[in-house]
C-alpha cells in the first residue's frame, strides 16, 4: 500500500507524476540503433539518386561545371522515376514502400503529438481518450488495426487492394510498437527509463524495412546484371 504524505498525497501517486514528467534519455544503444536505421534508410535514397544519376540525363560531376545544379537535376528526376515507379511496380513492392512509410510517419506522428499532450489537454483533435476509470492507450487502436487490415489483405484476391491495406496496417505497427515497452512491463512506462524500450523496438523495425528496400535495390541491379 502507498504510504501517505502529510498532504494526504500518497508517495505512489507523487512517484507516477514525477516518472511521467521526466524525459526519457536516450542510451548508447539508443542513439546507437537510430544511427543504424538513418543510415539504411539514407542508404536507400542516397543509392537511388546515384542510380538515376549515373544513368539518367544529368551530368557526372566530373563532366559538370556546376556540380550542385547536376545534383539538383538528378533529385528531380529521381522523383519523376518514384512516381512512375510507384505506378508501375509489382504490388508487393508497392506494398512494402507503403507499409514503410506508414509505419515511419505514424510513429514520428505519435510521438509529436504524445509529447505535446503531455502538458495539455488536447492538441487539435488529438486528447487523451479515458473510459470510465480506465486509460485507453494507443496500442490498442493499433492493434485492432493492423488485426483487421491484415486479416483484409489475406482475405482478400486483389493484388492491388494489398497496396492500400498496408497502408493502415503500418499505421497500426507504428501506433503499437509506439507503447510496446508497455505491453512488456505490463505498466504504464511510456515517460520512464523502461519506455525507451519502446523507440528501440520502432528503430529496429525501421532498420529491417530499410534493410529489406535495400536488400530489393541490389537484388534488381543483380538481376540487370545477370539476367
Amino acid at each position: 500500500m502507498a504510504r501517505p504524505r502529510p498532504d494526504g498525497v500518497s508517495v505512489g501517486v507523487v512517484a507516477l507524476i514525477r516518472r511521467r514528467r521526466s524525459g526519457l534519455r536516450a542510451d548508447r544503444t539508443t542513439l546507437a540503433l537510430g544511427g543504424v536505421a538513418t543510415a539504411l534508410a539514407g542508404a536507400v535514397i542516397a543509392g537511388e539518386v546515384a542510380r538515376v544519376w549515373r544513368r539518367g540525363s544529368a551530368p557526372l560531376p566530373a563532366e559538370s561545371d556546376e556540380p550542385l545544379l547536376a545534383a539538383a537535376e538528378a533529385v528531380a528526376e529521381t522523383a519523376t522515376v518514384a512516381t512512375r515507379g510507384y505506378r508501375d511496380v509489382p504490388a508487393r513492392e508497392n506494398a512494402l514502400f507503403n507499409l514503410f512509410t506508414s509505419f515511419v510517419t505514424t510513429f514520428i506522428t505519435v510521438r509529436a503529438v504524445t509529447t505535446l499532450l503531455r502538458d495539455r489537454r488536447s492538441v487539435g483533435p488529438f486528447r487523451n481518450v479515458i473510459l470510465g476509470r480506465r486509460h485507453i492507450h494507443h496500442y490498442v487502436p493499433g492493434i485492432l488495426l493492423t488485426f483487421l487490415s491484415g486479416s483484409a489483405a489475406i482475405a482478400t484476391l486483389r493484388e492491388g487492394l494489398e497496396s492500400w491495406l498496408a497502408i493502415p496496417f503500418g499505421a497500426g505497427m507504428g501506433l503499437t510498437l509506439d507503447e510496446s515497452a508497455l505491453l512488456l512491463e505490463l505498466d504504464d512506462v511510456y515517460w520512464s527509463e523502461e519506455g525507451i524500450v519502446s523507440v528501440q523496438i520502432a528503430l529496429v523495425a525501421t532498420a529491417m524495412l530499410s534493410s529489406v528496400a535495400l536488400a530489393g535495390r541490389f537484388l534488381r541491379r543483380g538481376e540487370e546484371l545477370t539476367l
